[in-house]
Order: structure tokens, then sequence, then C-alpha cells
């Protein structure tokens, strides 16, 4: 697998947000919250006294096609208002990184969440019909991560 072209195994989407790029990145930043917009992790937690600061870990539990598991990630950017990214399997030899990206418009934030495959890992697919399947999966989660996210702000607020 290691001949497969990477440049396709990505994705980024985008929802406008009824909030501040600060209150935001807050939210995104606080990995504990991320259940409940994702369809895919729950139990997500930062490691003992960690925050959302760049080299701090978590870890989440995932689901997919009936299988569950726990992942270990890193994070890579925390910029407070801008963007919070996190390498899964950590920075140094991670295989998926995810990000958010945010920008001020109009009185709310335009939420960027972004999916890029960093290396071929065989738990992840054995063939680039594989991957694509696993990209084009992530971004429908992506999609209806980011729609929850929009409507609980809008419903519930976040201020």
């Amino acid at each position: 697998m290691n001949d497969i072209d990477l440049t396709d195994l990505t994705f980024t989407r985008r929802a406008w947000v009824d909030a501040a790029p600060a209150d935001v990145y807050r939210l995104v930043s606080d990995v504990s919250a991320i259940a409940r917009w994702s369809p895919n992790a729950s139990d997500v937690a930062y490691d003992d006294d960690a925050s959302p600061a760049v080299g701090a870990w978590f870890s989440g539990h995932n689901r997919k096609d009936g299988k569950e598991w726990t992942s270990r990630s890193q994070v890579v950017k925390a910029e407070p208002g801008t963007v919070f990214a996190f390498v899964v399997g950590g920075a140094e030899d991670g295989i998926v990184e995810w990000s958010w990206t945010l920008r001020g418009q109009g009185r709310g934030t335009v939420a960027e969440q972004s999916w890029r495959l960093l290396r071929t890992d065989p738990v992840l697919g054995r063939t680039m019909a594989d991957l694509v399947a696993l990209r084009d999966y992530m971004a429908d989660s992506a999609e209806t991560t980011l729609t929850a996210l929009a409507e609980w702000v809008t419903g519930r607020g976040s201020r």
C-alpha cells in the first residue's frame, strides 16, 4: 500500500454557526463535547491535567460499521478562535489529521472541518477503494457533525 497516492484522501466541509469564532473554538476544542454532535465518537476526554494545547493527548471511543475501538490523538494546532487540529495516533506517527478552522462571518462563524489521511495503515483499509470509501464515510460524518453543532448552538446556545 506504500504506492497509494494520498492526494485525494482528504476533504473539507463547512457550515455557518450562529456564534462568535471564540465561542465555537471553545466548543470544538473541548473534546469531551464532541459526542453531542458526532455520530461516531463518544467518551472523549483529555488525559489528566491536559487541556486544548499543542502536545496534549486525549482518548476517545469510536464506532463504525458495528465495530468499536478507542483511539489516542494529539493536539497539533490550538489557536483560540481560529484553528484546532489533532492527529489520530500522535503528531510523530499519526494516520489521520482532523482540523477545525474558524472564520467570522456576519454575527457568526464559518466552521470548516477537514480530514486528511497522513499515511496508509491496514486498519483503515487495504485497497484504494477501501480508503476512498473511508474518506466518503468520514465526509458524511463531518457533515452530520457540523449540522448538529450549528443546530445545537442555535437551540441551546453556547454563550
